[in-house]
């Protein structure tokens, strides 16, 4: 039983190492919610027809949105909240 558990332990640590994005039990709301904002922009980025779809709805040239989506890859959901004690 503890050899299952260690190699569930060390896959989840090997996909944690692997992608960055992959969320853990101890994450909170704002990490979570700012995962998801970043996935979102870079799926949008990375996906040509959903790129020339998002700059046609919002009137805006490609390079412009591709600009706006980068930028707002660093913080999407504002500063990070306080931590509490």
């Amino acid at each position: 039983m503890s050899e299952l558990r260690y190699t569930a332990n060390t896959q989840l640590e090997h996909l944690h190492a692997r992608y960055t994005g992959t969320i853990h039990p101890d994450i909170n709301k704002y990490e979570w919610i700012t995962h998801q904002h970043r996935d979102t922009s870079a799926s949008i980025i990375g996906h040509p027809h959903l790129h020339s779809y998002v700059a046609l709805a919002d009137g805006e040239s490609k390079a412009r949105v591709k600009f706006e989506l980068c930028e707002r890859m660093l913080q999407p959901c504002g500063p990070p909240p306080e931590e509490q004690d």
